[in-house]
């Protein structure tokens, strides 16, 4: 046979029982605490000894009838949340009648899956009869004879109309049961901004009320949006820190103290606790000329104020000038789409530093200017020799150069000095002169074609204009 899970799940209402390892102890206390739907709980006295442990299912009395719970802890636990609840153990207390038989379970099923068309119906109802309610979940007993009614209000509500009609409607006992916006955010629960499961839903037991002056106290924006919870109120997690916010407060200077100085008047601007910062401003209404000291300077300045000195500047002579806040690293930068982008321009940028920057070429003698905005020194160059020579020095057999090579004039490669422009050549009857280089020997000339002449255009118009003797021309 397999074994029983007798642990009960973790929640809200689990204590830890850290004395049920010690043998004999679940047996010196006859009273058993057990749980209901919801945060309903109850403390039942076993008087028949049955062997009970953390996780059976046991029917226990009710008024009418009997309710089905699962049993939470034992032991002499139990009397310590007897005496937290306030549950005195004179008092009259129900039993337990048996641990629960099948036959319980399946009728506790049943009533359990016509709780949510009850609710739905019940909302219906209520609003028929106008009432300003919100019906937020119905609990059946473990036999089917009763049923509680959980409603929200923000006035008192005479549901006396409404019981009538739903006991008529289900034929079962009816109990009304108000509960508040934080109870009813418990019970259904959810994730809170923070992104963890709700407070309420998950350990807390009972309900402080929270003010606006805890906010104050922590320096958070009074924005009833991001201060209200899922509930509509405010935040029960405020309250968490508060006191160690008030406690620190006490080790620094009040915020209505101003501080007079040679110059001007500083006034209370905003205040690091954690680092018992103080940052004081010249005019009381908004941030001008901010300086942030620490609180031993700020008492001391105040005390020199009580005795009729003023400081020269507000914070302490020859110290030194705050450095400049490090940037705070990304950790989600490596997972960044843009990543490998910004890599590949800093690669460029360095192979271009590294790049000694070439003079450009001006072909023609025209100048160009650097990317740096400066123009670049004008050096006088040499005139290349033209490539005839350059092959003449190559061969020193005395080869022929190439006839193209040897017809191309000699470049004129000096900055600064402007192209001559080109003049137009017009047909003559004479060769054109051919230039050659003074140093090197006149290599044959290349036979330059001489522009065909064009006919005589003065017969010549447009076609519609021209007489039948030119056309026939």
């Amino acid at each position: 046979m397999e074994e029983k899970d007798h642990r009960c799940p973790r929640g809200k209402l689990h204590c830890f029982n850290w004395l049920e390892d010690i043998p004999g102890t679940s047996t010196e206390y006859d009273i058993v605490e057990v749980q209901f739907k919801n945060t309903r709980k109850g403390y039942y006295r076993n008087s028949l000894n049955l062997p009970l442990e953390t996780g059976d299912m046991v029917a226990v009395e009710a008024s009418p009838g009997h309710d089905i719970g699962s049993v939470t802890l034992t032991g002499k636990l139990v009397a310590l949340q007897m005496r937290r609840a306030g549950v005195k153990n004179e008092a009259e207390i129900k039993r337990v009648f048996r641990k629960a038989k099948p036959a319980d379970i399946e009728k506790y099923e049943e009533a359990r899956a016509r709780e949510n068309d009850t609710m739905i119906r019940a909302r219906k109802i209520a609003e028929s009869l106008s009432l300003n309610m919100k019906i937020g979940d119905v609990e059946y007993q473990g036999d089917g004879n009763k049923a509680i009614f959980y409603y929200i209000a923000d006035e008192r509500v005479d549901f006396r109309q409404l019981i009538k009609v739903l006991a008529d409607t289900f034929k079962v006992r009816i109990e009304m049961k108000q509960i508040g916006a934080r109870q009813e955010a418990g019970r259904i629960g959810g994730i809170g901004s923070c992104g963890r499961p709700l407070c309420c839903a998950s350990w807390m037991t009972n309900f402080v009320s929270v003010g606006t002056s805890a906010a104050r106290y922590q320096d958070i924006s009074l924005n009833p949006q991001k201060l209200a919870g899922q509930c509509a109120k405010l935040k029960c997690c405020l309250n968490f820190e508060v006191d160690t916010y008030v406690e620190s407060s006490r080790f620094l200077p009040e915020k209505n103290v101003r501080l007079e100085t040679a110059d001007s008047t500083y006034y209370h601007f905003k205040t690091d606790i954690f680092k018992k910062e103080i940052t004081y401003s010249t005019d009381k209404q908004m941030a001008a000329n901010l300086v942030t000291i620490d609180a031993e300077r700020a008492f001391e300045v105040i005390e020199m104020n009580k005795r009729g000195e003023k400081p020269v500047k507000l914070e302490r002579e020859g110290a030194e000038k705050s450095k400049e806040k490090a940037k705070p690293i990304d950790l989600a930068s490596q997972d960044d789409l843009t990543r490998f982008d910004k890599s590949k321009k800093k690669k460029k940028k360095k192979k271009s530093q590294g790049q000694p920057q070439s003079q450009p070429q001006n072909n023609g003698g025209a100048q160009q200017i650097s990317s740096q905005g400066q123009q670049p020194k004008q050096q006088p160059q040499k005139p290349k020799q033209p490539q005839s020579a350059q092959s003449h020095k190559d061969n020193p057999a005395g080869r022929q150069p190439r006839q193209d090579f040897v017809d191309r004039k000699p470049r004129n490669d000096r900055q600064g000095q402007k192209p001559q422009a080109k003049e137009r050549q017009q047909p003559s009857s004479g060769k054109p002169k051919e230039q050659q280089p003074k140093d090197n020997p006149a290599p044959k000339p290349k036979e330059q074609d001489q522009p065909a002449q064009r006919p005589q255009l003065a017969n010549r118009g447009p076609k519609a204009f021209r007489t039948p003797e030119q056309q026939g021309e």
